[in-house]
């Protein structure tokens, strides 16, 4: 449903243009520094820069704590941050309506919840809930200060020079879909519970409900069918467990075995293209021309790997306290 994990634990709220959007989070410790301030930085990143490539929809995504924080720390009960939506204009889904969009969540939505879903701006489907994603993983990355955890866009419409693939977008005036890689630093040897809590079924499943991923590797990946079995395996160099090579991806058998976790994420182009396409008219039961109106990113991948960092720390913070390292991780 809407939450996610099992001690560190997440539920996320609201939709694209209704009043706010946001997240509790239950299960942090209580005496953990926390302000508004901390959250910003990651906040900024999502945003994607509002630069080239992304939505021109601006919102000030200040995190209003509601409860969980007292006097500048948490207090070991739930912790509840609210976004508020300002900068909507909810006239543009108004008018295509009747055409679901391609790509979108629109027609199984309307048949799931027989046309009661809240539709503007994808509603409860959005990205924009990501905003509170972003939030509580700035929580759990603090309760793992000798973790680092890292994403970046490493290819573009193909393109490993990211602002080449960016320009393929804007000439075809259509979208493009990209590649974020993430590395984690810092993780001790033996986190996840085979079979179907191993650290990439876990991880796996968090990421998959980030909007617009359609895949997932570690390590070497689907490039692991090419190579031969000697090629791929990753020698043991010494009694830390230090391999090598890292071929894995930092995780054998589904458990962490204290090298650095290597992951990549595949994300398809936005839904929303400027580009002109024939969908079904639902009120006609015909096919028709139209293009999506709207403010869209013609890159969402660019906003990515800060969601993709929240995700991660979100799960390992989970694993760490479900084996009572957090303390000795602080």
């Amino acid at each position: 449903m809407n939450t996610f994990g099992r001690l560190f634990r997440i539920s996320i709220f609201g939709e694209s243009h209704g009043e706010c959007v946001g997240i509790t989070i239950d299960g942090c410790p209580a005496g953990l520094a926390l302000s508004p301030d901390d959250m910003l930085p990651d906040l900024e990143r999502r945003k994607g820069g509002q630069g080239k490539g992304t939505t021109p929809r601006k919102e000030d995504d200040y995190p209003l704590i509601k409860s969980g924080v007292f006097n500048g720390k948490t207090t070991g009960f739930p912790i509840t941050i609210l976004f508020e939506n300002k900068n909507i204009r909810s006239e543009d889904y108004e008018k295509q309506r009747s055409i679901p969009r391609p790509g979108h969540a629109d027609w199984v939505a309307h048949q799931k919840f027989g046309g009661n879903e809240d539709y503007r701006g994808g509603g409860h489907f959005s990205a924009r809930l990501t905003t509170g994603i972003v939030a509580a993983g700035v929580i759990a990355k603090k309760l793992m200060p000798g973790i680092t955890i890292h994403a970046t866009v490493t290819e573009i419409a193909g393109e490993k020079n990211t602002e080449l693939g960016l320009q393929k977008a804007i000439d075809a005036k259509d979208s493009v879909g990209g590649i974020v890689e993430c590395r984690v630093a810092g993780l001790p040897v033996g986190l996840g519970e085979p079979y179907f809590d191993s650290i990439e079924s876990v991880l796996s499943h968090a990421l998959f409900a980030i909007p617009a991923v359609r895949g997932v590797e570690f390590g070497t990946g689907f490039a692991a069918v090419t190579m031969f079995g000697s090629e791929h395996n990753d020698a043991i160099e010494n009694m830390d467990g230090t391999t090598r090579t890292n071929h894995a991806g930092g995780v054998v058998g589904g458990i962490t075995n204290g090298n650095e976790l290597v992951f990549r994420i595949a994300i398809k182009p936005t839904s929303s293209t400027p580009k002109e396409q024939n969908s079904l008219n639902w009120d006609t039961g015909k096919t028709e021309d139209f293009s999506v109106k709207g403010r869209h990113d013609l890159c969402v991948a660019l906003r990515a790997p800060v969601i993709v960092e929240a995700v991660t720390a979100i799960v390992l913070a989970d694993f760490l306290l479900l084996g009572q390292k957090i303390k000795r991780v602080l």
